[in-house]
């Protein structure tokens, strides 16, 4: 079994290539809540949202988010009321809101109707938040005000910068039903190519998930979402700058270090392996820009041929 830590759209994008070399059943993906919010009364995931459309092949890969062949009756007339439409629903999306909504009102755990709509959708692989406790992203602006993760990254285009990141709730929150024995028991323990700090952060921040990762050390295997000095797509190599962390497959290895114990970058970054190294993660060096479905899958299978070698003793690989 494989479990994986999930942001949005990269680790979606890995998750559908794991799904290709491996039985679907076999994955866990861990998924952040730290983004989820609450607009117009609804209960939004996005991070779920994104690696559940994915899975499922309902995904608009040229927008990244959200599902394909979306339609926008619903905000166009919110908007024509004068209505907040800065974070834009589409009329597919917004079932999949108000079917949530519906179901938390009626007491029923975040974990439990993730699995409800994956199945609904025709998803395989296990899919669960990684918490059904209230856990949310705070990010200080640096002109001061602490806004929710959506103001910063829909709203202000995550065009401002930051001065610090928070996850509020985290330390009252227990990680959901299933979650700990996925880490427990995984073959294969995988950090996808997500923003380490408001993706992969508010997973660490959970009390225990941590724990876990820093005992299975040896056993985790990142995937860099830095490649040569950017992010392929969001904010999380000016997060990194603007928060003290180089922009660079070695400061993602700096930021992992006590908790992976192998850290596979693009080739583009193969001059930087020795640094990665010299920091005492393994690096594995691979075409990691995942441009297909094929892509992904080739990515998938070098990181599962890294996992195999480690558990068979074998030094690091270049």
């Amino acid at each position: 079994m494989i479990a994986a830590l999930a942001g949005g759209v990269g680790a979606a994008r890995l998750l559908r290539g794991l799904v290709r070399v491996v039985p679907p059943a076999e994955v866990t993906a861990v998924v952040n809540t730290g983004d989820d919010t609450v607009l117009h009364g609804l209960v939004i995931c996005p991070d779920l949202d994104s690696v559940t459309y994915t899975l499922a092949g309902l995904n608009d890969e040229e927008r990244g988010w959200g599902r394909r062949q979306e339609s926008w009756v619903v905000m166009d007339a919110l908007g024509r009321l004068g209505g907040e439409t800065w974070f834009r629903l589409g009329d597919l999306d917004l079932a999949t809101h108000l079917y949530r909504t519906q179901r938390r009102a009626e007491g029923v755990a975040l974990s439990t109707v993730t699995t409800e709509i994956a199945g609904a959708l025709g998803v395989a692989a296990h899919l669960v938040p990684v918490t059904d406790d209230e856990l949310r992203t705070r990010v200080t602006l640096a002109d001061g005000p602490e806004v929710d993760f959506q103001e910063y990254f829909v709203r202000h285009h995550h065009a401002v910068a930051v001065a610090s990141v928070r996850f509020d709730g985290a330390e009252r929150c227990t990680p959901a039903p299933g979650v700990a024995d996925a880490l427990e028991r995984a073959d294969a323990l995988v950090v996808c190519p997500s923003n380490p700090i408001v993706s992969i952060g508010p997973l660490l921040a959970v009390p225990g998930i941590a724990e876990r990762l820093r005992r299975r050390r040896h056993d985790v295997v990142a995937v860099s979402p830095i490649v040569a000095g950017a992010a392929l797509r969001g904010p999380a190599d000016r997060l990194m700058r603007e928060l003290g962390h180089e922009p660079s497959v070695v400061g993602v290895a700096r930021m992992y270090a006590p908790l992976v114990g192998t850290l596979v970058v693009d080739e583009a970054d193969a001059t930087r392996a020795a640094e990665v190294e010299d920091l005492g993660v393994r690096c594995v060096v691979a075409p990691t820009v995942m441009h297909s479905v094929d892509d992904a899958a080739r990515l998938a299978a070098v990181v599962l041929d890294t996992v195999a070698g480690l558990r068979a003793g074998e030094g690091p690989a270049r």
